[in-house]
């Protein structure tokens, strides 16, 4: 590793315009010599007279063919390299490092300024994960605690102001323990720290037990449910699905208006697994579909008390690491649709 750091500081770095300007200077004499030689052996040997600048134009033009063949493969495709790269880091991923052996100074330092630039997000990003989960985690115990001394005043027959109170303390609480469990859930998949406890099981039964769990949002809202879910068995984390699908739901009933209309259903299609919900609510503006998938992200802010921006940023990074894929978009007449597929492979 050493010796091959030596080497690059011990190969010669030119700029761009002195780069450029030999090779200009190179094709200038030898599509001169090339020229005057030719038409000495042509008007000697064979009598056939042409003027030398003509013979100057014909290799100049075979000669910059070839030049322009060598600038792109010494400059341009280290561009395109970059911009790949580039595209990459954009999405997140700072583990990419470039690198060339072009003797062109601006490239190698471009490049060296990318690998330091990724070097450094990467490490802000890892410093600030850890950060927040440290210090999520340390927020777990005062919470449990606080709702603990909250519910012993409840069970203690108090005034009916002070019932009130302490259901708003229970209820923020709950609120407070949903989101740091959250955030911690979300550490763990970003870290690739959970068990890879794969198991066969059916995804139309999963589906359904969190139909289940969220009963008490949608009976509150009275809202109407067609399901319609085909038998399908699944490999893969049980546990880590499941928040897919009560993220989903739940947020299909937070937006649904009260009396409306949530459809599920889950199909087999060209071998692929695919769940799509639908409520009948507002819908979701163009310019926030691209970044509801992002952390803390809230496409409506009159609903910040309702949710905390986590759960369809948890349910992307679960998908991510399940191979699977989501999509949004908004339904013809009214509402919201989001698709989840899960590839064959992991059925």
């Amino acid at each position: 590793m050493k010796k091959t750091e030596k080497l690059k500081k011990l190969r010669p770095k030119l700029g761009v315009q002195p780069y450029y300007f030999l090779l200009a200077l190179i094709e200038i004499v030898i599509a001169a010599g090339l020229a005057l030689l030719l038409n000495w052996l042509l008007e000697d040997v064979l009598e056939f007279r042409l003027a030398p600048w003509l013979w100057v134009l014909i290799f100049s033009v075979i000669l910059c063919s070839v030049l322009g063949w060598l600038i792109s493969a010494q400059f341009f495709e280290p561009i395109s390299r970059l911009s790949r790269a580039m595209r990459k880091v954009g999405k997140g991923d700072f583990s990419v490092r470039l690198e060339t052996s072009s003797r062109i100074r601006e490239v190698r330092d471009t490049y060296d300024n990318f690998n330091l630039m990724t070097r450094e997000l990467g490490a802000t990003e890892t410093v600030q994960t850890d950060f927040v989960s440290n210090v999520s985690h340390e927020f777990k115990t005062p919470i449990n605690a606080i709702e603990g001394y909250a519910t012993l005043l409840q069970s203690a027959q108090p005034t009916e102001e002070q019932a009130l109170y302490v259901e708003k303390i229970l209820l923020n609480t709950r609120r407070l323990n949903e989101l740091v469990g959250n955030i911690l859930l979300l550490s763990r998949v970003d870290h690739q720290a959970i068990n890879s406890n794969h198991k066969r099981y059916r995804l139309d039964e999963q589906i359904r037990q969190a139909i289940v769990l969220l009963e008490p949002k949608w009976d509150k809202k009275e809202l109407e449910l067609d399901v319609e879910l085909d038998t399908l068995d699944y490999t893969g984390n049980e546990s880590l699905l499941l928040h897919v699908w009560v993220n989903l739901i739940d947020n299909a009933i937070k937006f649904d208006p009260h009396g409306g209309l949530l459809r599920l259903r889950l199909r087999r299609q060209d071998g692929n697994a695919v769940f799509t919900v639908d409520d009948s609510g507002p819908g979701i503006a163009e310019e926030a579909q691209t970044h509801i998938f992002d952390k803390f992200f809230q496409a409506d802010s009159s609903r910040m008390m309702e949710g905390h921006g986590l759960g369809l940023a948890l349910v992307k990074r679960v998908l991510d690491v399940c191979g699977g894929t989501i999509q949004v978009e908004n339904l013809p007449e009214t509402g919201c649709r989001f698709t989840v597929t899960l590839p064959p492979e992991q059925q």
